[in-house]
């Protein structure tokens, strides 16, 4: 599905990308000018709270990450401009689509990798063998503002999975996120076109999966929150008591929204599920939980579990007790990850 499955006109497009991209390119031109002052303030505010409360010093590890993402946003445009002139306009519609292919993961395993560095964060993977080959429907929960990398970098990078992507619209305020997954394969969701809408052009997504191929599709349809899994079991409640009671045994992810599911195995029948869940990125919803420290030597635990197509029942009512039930026991893992991490390390006499 091209131009993210947006109905635009190209003066919409361009009101658009006029307010997200100079802010951008501004920015990265303010940083580098101000970057040297800005050091040595950033330096003596942690000193500060190093002395005061121990905190780790997340001054200037955020100040580090916010060049470099703007650095890597104004390269990142700047390549996908060279890229779209070498395909002749456009003319070459799969060769762009390749290269932006390409060069979308090289940006996410930059990126990625200065986080991991800047905050010193360790990943261990397990199971990542069952990705290939495809088709697949890649099911991840929805933690933190920091996970969005995940699967680019763990998933089609990783793998050399060309995953489709399921993405709430007003990430199209990212101008590389929206310029790469406009000339790729994606589906921006757009709020209150009506769900029948956005079933049916989530299953166009899905349609046509080859053995490179996935789709990704985040079920919680946004990031966990106590607050946020409470109304979600109160509005299955008013809906369907059954799978709120099934809900209310879910406690660290929020009850999967089926809808986009059932449209995405409806589209790609062919296709297993694998279902990418993890942990360590709990807590982080907001800068400021950033800003206190607990990101800092943090370690990712991620797991892949595959389901083959033959096992996920035909019926839909069996469809949605199959995903409530693969919730349940990615939020067992997720559970026994973070017991894990809180027990005390045994000392040795």
């Amino acid at each position: 599905m091209q131009r993210g499955g947006l109905d635009e006109t190209r003066g919409q497009v361009i009101a658009r990308r006029a307010k997200t991209v100079p802010p951008i390119v501004l920015g990265l031109i303010l940083v580098t000018v101000l970057f040297p002052p800005a050091l040595v303030v950033a330096l003596l505010v942690d000193l500060g709270r190093w002395v005061v409360r121990h905190r780790p010093w997340m001054a200037v590890r955020l100040l580090c990450f916010l060049w470099a993402y703007l650095a890597a946003e104004t390269i990142g445009l700047l390549a996908l401009l060279g890229i779209w002139l070498a395909s002749g306009c456009g003319a070459r519609a799969a060769w762009l689509a390749e290269r932006t292919w390409r060069f979308q993961q090289l940006w996410a395993g930059a990126l990625f990798a200065v986080a991991r560095a800047l905050f010193g964060l360790r990943v261990e993977a397990s199971g990542d063998e069952v990705v290939r080959p495809g088709p697949v429907i890649v099911l991840i929960r929805h933690a933190s503002i920091v996970d969005n990398l995940l699967p680019s970098v763990l998933v089609a990078r990783a793998h050399r999975l060309h995953l489709r992507y399921v993405l709430k619209r007003d990430l199209l305020s990212d101008p590389c996120l929206d310029v790469a997954g406009r000339r790729l394969p994606n589906y921006f969701v757009r709020r209150g076109s009506g769900e029948e809408v956005e079933r049916r052009n989530i299953r166009r997504l899905a349609e046509g999966l080859g053995p490179e191929d996935g789709v990704l599709l985040y079920p919680e349809g946004t990031r966990f929150t106590p607050e946020r899994r409470r109304q979600a079991i109160e509005r299955l409640e008013a809906s369907d008591p059954a799978l709120a009671a099934r809900a209310e045994r879910i406690h660290h992810l929020l009850a999967p929204r089926v809808g986009g599911f059932l449209a995405v195995l409806d589209g790609a029948p062919q296709a297993d599920v694998v279902v990418l869940a993890h942990q360590g990125f709990d807590g982080l919803r907001l800068i400021s939980d950033i800003w206190g420290g607990a990101i800092v030597g943090r370690t990712i635990r991620v797991r892949f579990t595959r389901t083959a197509r033959a096992a996920i029942p035909g019926d839909r009512a069996e469809r949605v007790a199959w995903l409530f039930d693969a919730w349940a026991d990615a939020d067992a893992w997720v559970g026994e990850q973070i017991a894990g991490a809180a027990a005390p390390v045994p000392v040795s006499a």
